[in-house]
């Protein structure tokens, strides 16, 4: 027997019988079911045109096929009824790509959270993980839009590490919205997990997940600004923060 041979089902015997393909086929499996999460308008003007899409952040799918999570700062301002607004999730990629009109489900302000729902076809849904913090040093990616729509619906994928667990309060809209569970908080913060990889506001809401596996971790929730966005975007810090994925899950399982 080529000792080559030996040596590969010794590899596999350790890796537990399973073979890693790689982060490409995991970007692969993941993509379709990252969706970018906007709104639309669709009365038509007095010329017959219609207005723009809006781009407001990036979200997954999850549940049903029909549910997706984002973050709750994506989606709380409130529509402009006045001009017909909708929410709506747009799938797929390039010239493919489809409009879902699509509803708040659930909210979860407090971890900066919300689910939402969408009509049509089911799509693709992510794997979400357990409750435990996965480790310091574990490495990651997560895909989303970056920039919005400015170069059509693409996503795109970043990878780092988890550099830290720390503790970390979502700051309230204004203090209108400071509720007393959120000054609770305040004297008791929650962890959420570092990342060493480069996020920007277009990257609110995609998914951190295993390089290995594509099983969801977290999600990214803020970027370390050291100025304003503006700046960030020519002058990254290269820290994001991801909100772990107990928090979804208990977000989906009020549903």
């Amino acid at each position: 027997m080529s000792k080559y041979i030996v040596v590969g089902f010794l590899v596999w015997m350790l890796s537990g019988g399973n073979v890693w393909a790689g982060l490409p086929d995991i970007i692969d499996k993941v993509r379709s079911s990252v969706v970018g999460i906007g709104t639309v308008y669709p009365a038509k003007r007095l010329d017959g045109s219609t207005s723009p899409l809006t781009f407001k952040g990036t979200g997954f799918v999850v549940g049903n096929g029909r549910q997706v999570i984002t973050n709750y700062h994506v989606i709380s301002k409130p529509l402009n009824e006045k001009k017909l607004e909708k929410l709506a999730v747009f799938s797929g990629k390039g010239k493919s790509a489809k409009v879902h009109m699509a509803k708040i489900v659930a909210t979860d302000p407090d971890h900066d959270l919300a689910l939402l729902e969408f009509t049509g076809s089911a799509l693709p849904t992510l794997t979400l993980g357990d409750n435990k913090l996965i480790r310091e040093g574990e490495e990651i990616a997560f895909t989303g839009f970056p920039i919005g729509l400015v170069l059509g619906l693409n996503q795109v994928t970043h990878k780092g590490i988890i550099s830290a667990v720390t503790p970390m309060v979502i700051p309230a809209l204004s203090s209108k919205t400071l509720t007393a569970e959120q000054i609770k908080r305040v004297r008791k913060p929650f962890d959420v997990y570092q990342i060493d990889a480069t996020a920007y506001p277009g990257n609110s809401g995609s998914a951190v997940y295993e390089v290995k596996t594509g099983v969801v971790i977290g999600v990214i929730n803020s970027v370390f600004v050291k100025k304003t966005k503006e700046a960030m975007l020519k002058d990254p810090s290269d820290i994001s923060y991801a909100i772990p994925v107990k928090y979804v899950k208990d977000l989906l399982s009020e549903r």
